[in-house]
């Protein structure tokens, strides 16, 4: 992979990770385009370490607060009903469902899933979820109202972002939103949960980096610094825009996405695996 290709699947991390339109999807479906390889499953994981760094960053004073409480709740029961104590606990749970599917169907994750097909159409299908999800929910709950059980909810969600298309934020706030969420509340703790699944999925697949994997180091290493500086500015665009903004642009830019997709596999001879196919 060139240092050009890296920059511009960095910026396509960067910018798709936090809107509800699925940036696996997408670094598969732009190097499908260019006729460049697929970068793997390996390059898309640890770029997403870069998107994390930017969560980690711009709620670091929740991220602090979410540690230093639960980890002393260890010790002082007195803050074992602290919201940020329970909070740590709701993250860690609601990680393990996504966690054992992620190893159980990692072949799939490589193979069959990255079918622009199917990507296509978990693009239009999850599209039109979130949109109606996002019309009929309630919108009172906020972070404090989380339960353990509206965690696992949560986390259930987060498993559907397996199958690339789906959108690991818009199902996660899917969810959250079919919870009763407001949207910022939805989108926050959907950011704050998606830490542990993806700092874990980036530093396990860091081994496959290199080998028989079309990204190397140099070009994974540039693409992740521009997916977290990207990733940054998108994160503090998007929870203002959602103070007031549906998300209804999304849920059209994803069906008009997939449907292209879908055009040009059928008419313009783009091959459903993608990319030259060579590494």
């Amino acid at each position: 992979m060139s240092i050009l290709e890296a920059v511009v699947l960095g910026l396509i991390q960067g910018i798709t990770e936090f809107l509800p339109v699925s940036s696996s999807a997408h670094l598969r479906v732009f190097a499908a385009f260019f006729n460049w390889p697929d970068p793997g499953a390996a390059f898309t994981a640890v770029s997403q370490i870069g998107t994390e760094l930017a969560v980690v960053i711009y709620f670091r004073r929740r991220v602090w607060a979410i540690i230093s409480t639960w980890c002393r709740s260890l010790f002082d029961r007195g803050l074992r009903s602290d919201m940020n104590a329970r909070m740590g606990w709701y993250i860690i749970l609601a990680t393990i469902p996504i966690g054992i599917l992620g190893l159980t169907l990692e072949d799939h994750i490589e193979g069959i899933f990255r079918d622009l097909r199917l990507i296509a159409l978990s693009l239009i299908v999850f599209g039109l979820i979130l949109g109606a999800v996002d019309r009929m929910a309630r919108r009172e709950r906020q972070l404090e109202d989380l339960t353990l059980g509206r965690g696992l909810g949560f986390g259930l969600a987060q498993t559907l972002a397996l199958v690339p298309g789906v959108s690991r934020s818009g199902a996660t706030i899917t969810g959250g939103r079919l919870l009763g969420f407001t949207r910022p509340a939805a989108a926050e703790f959907a950011f704050l949960l998606a830490m542990p699944a993806v700092f874990a999925s980036g530093f396990y697949k860091m081994l496959d980096i290199g080998g028989n994997e079309y990204a190397g180091w140099g070009a994974t290493l540039v693409g992740t610094l521009v997916a977290l500086v990207v990733g940054y500015v998108v994160i503090a665009w998007l929870m203002r825009f959602i103070q007031t903004h549906s998300f209804m642009p999304f849920v059209y830019y994803r069906v008009a996405l997939g449907v292209l997709i879908l055009v040009l596999v059928q008419f313009a001879g783009l091959a459903p695996e993608g990319g030259a196919g060579v590494g």
